[in-house]
C-alpha cells in the first residue's frame, strides 16, 4: 500500500502538489491544516530515549534548532516539488546560501560563481570567503570556454542563478552541468525567481537547489526563509554542520506560514506570469524605456531556454530608462500605487533601483561587469490588475517625461 501511495503521489501534477506534497503530519484530533509546534524543545520519556536521540540511534524530535515537525513537513513538500530526497530550512535565503556553500569548501578551496547574481551573495562570496581563504572567480557562465578555462584542480562548487538578480540574464543550467560531469564539482542553482513551478533545476543536472523562500513561496510578504533541496546525504551534511553550528534555521512559525502560502503557489504563479507578460509589452514599446530584459520577449539572447530549461519566462522584468540615474530616481519617486521596496513574489507589485539597492555591495567596476546600470529598474509584477500596474508604470514615465523635456 505505501509503494502504491508514493507512486499515486509522483504521479500528481504541480497543481496538487502544492497542496498535498509532504502533508503526512499525524495529528491526533485530525486537524486538515498542518500543524504548527511553536516549541523551542521537545520532552523525553525517559534519559535513555534522550540519549539515544542525541546518539541518533532513535528517531525524533530534540530541539527545534535540530527538527521540528511543521519545519520538517515544510521541507519534506518542496523537496517533492523540485524532485529531491530531501531539503533544510534556514532562517533566510542568505542562511541557505551560506550554510549551503559553507557545507562543502574549506580554506584553500576554489568556486566558481556567475557573473550576475544577487549582491549579498556577492558579497559573500567576494568578500566573507575570501577572509576564510576560499577564492571565487566570478564567471560568464553562458561561455562554456570561460567556464572550462576556469576550472581548476580544487573547484568545489559552481553557483548560479538563472534568471539572474537584477537583469534575467539566463544560463543554460544543463550545459553547465555537462561541462561538471565527472569532476567532484557540486553544481549549486538558486531558483528563487522561477519556483520548482517554472523550472526544476535537479532535471538539468543541479546537485543542490536553494529558495529565498520570503519570495514566491511564501507569496504573502509577511516571512523571511530560505531553503535548500538536495539529496539525503547532502542535506544530512547541511543539517549536521554549517546549518547546526550556524544556528541559522527557520522558525516554526515561519514554516507554518509558508506551507499555507504553498497552497496558492500554482495559482498564483499563473496571475504573475499572466500580468508580467503584459507589463513587458507595455514597456517594450515606450518611448522612454531603452531596453526591457525579460526572458519572454523574442529579443532576449536566451529566448529559446522558454519551454526546454523553463516552462515560463516568469514574473520580474528589468529595464533600462532612457536617460540617466537621476531621472530613473524621479521616476520611481512618482510610482503611486506600486511600492519602493527590494523583494518580489508578493502579491503586490514592488519596484526597486538595483545599482543603489539590492546590488549596492557591488562595486562600480563589478556592477559595469554584471550590466547593472545606473538607469536599471527592476519590477517583480503582482496579483493586481494588469491595467492598474501598467497604468502607474504609464503616469511615472509621463511625469518624468514632462520634467525631462522642461530641463532640456
Amino acid at each position: 500500500m505505501a509503494n502504491s501511495d508514493n507512486n499515486n503521489k509522483t504521479a500528481w501534477q504541480m497543481a496538487t502538489q502544492v497542496i498535498h506534497a509532504g502533508s503526512g503530519h499525524d495529528d491526533p484530533h485530525g486537524a486538515l491544516a498542518a500543524p504548527l509546534y511553536q516549541t523551542s524543545t521537545f520532552k523525553f520519556a525517559n534519559t535513555e530515549q534522550g540519549s539515544a536521540r542525541f546518539a541518533g540511534e532513535e528517531g525524533g524530535y530534540i530541539y527545534s534548532r535540530l527538527g521540528n515537525p511543521t519545519t520538517h513537513e515544510l521541507e519534506t513538500r518542496v523537496a517533492a516539488l523540485e524532485g529531491y530526497d530531501a531539503a533544510a530550512a534556514t532562517a533566510t535565503g542568505m542562511g541557505a546560501i551560506a550554510a549551503t556553500t559553507m557545507a562543502f569548501v574549506k580554506a584553500g578551496d576554489h568556486i566558481i560563481v556567475s557573473d550576475a547574481i544577487y549582491g549579498c551573495s556577492f558579497a559573500l562570496f567576494s568578500e566573507l570567503f575570501e577572509r576564510f581563504g576560499v577564492h571565487a572567480d566570478f564567471v560568464d557562465l553562458t561561455d562554456a570556454d570561460a567556464l572550462t578555462a576556469a576550472l581548476k584542480d580544487n573547484t568545489r562548487l559552481v553557483f548560479l542563478e538563472s534568471p539572474a538578480n537584477p537583469h534575467l540574464k539566463l544560463v543554460d543550467i544543463e550545459a553547465v552541468s555537462q561541462i561538471l560531469a565527472g569532476r567532484d564539482i557540486k553544481l549549486i542553482v538558486d531558483n528563487t525567481f522561477m519556483t520548482p513551478l517554472l523550472q526544476q533545476p535537479k532535471q538539468l543536472g543541479a546537485d543542490l537547489v536553494i529558495h529565498s523562500a520570503t519570495k514566491f513561496l511564501n507569496g504573502h510578504g509577511d516571512v523571511v526563509a530560505g531553503i535548500v533541496c538536495g539529496s539525503n546525504d547532502d542535506i544530512a551534511l547541511i543539517k549536521g554542520t554549517t546549518l547546526k553550528d550556524m544556528g541559522a534555521t527557520i522558525s516554526p512559525h515561519d514554516a507554518w506560514l509558508i506551507l499555507r502560502g504553498l497552497k496558492t503557489l500554482d495559482v498564483r504563479m499563473q496571475r504573475h506570469c499572466e500580468n508580467a507578460e503584459k507589463v513587458a509589452d507595455f514597456l517594450h514599446k515606450h518611448s522612454l524605456v531603452r531596453k526591457v530584459y525579460y526572458p519572454g520577449l523574442a529579443e532576449h539572447p536566451n529566448h529559446s531556454l522558454i519551454g526546454t530549461q523553463m516552462r515560463h519566462a516568469g514574473a520580474v522584468i528589468a529595464f533600462e530608462l532612457d536617460g540617466d540615474e537621476a531621472q530613473a530616481r524621479y521616476f520611481l519617486n512618482q510610482l503611486q500605487m506600486i511600492p519602493l521596496a527590494v523583494s518580489l513574489g508578493d502579491a503586490e507589485t514592488l519596484i526597486q533601483h538595483p545599482a543603489s539597492m539590492t546590488h549596492s555591495p557591488y562595486t562600480p567596476e563589478a556592477r559595469q561587469k554584471a550590466g547593472i546600470s545606473d538607469t536599471l529598474v527592476r519590477i517583480a509584477v503582482g496579483l493586481e490588475a494588469a491595467q492598474d500596474i501598467i497604468a502607474d508604470l504609464s503616469q511615472a514615465l509621463q511625469s518624468s517625461q514632462q520634467r525631462w523635456q522642461r530641463s532640456a
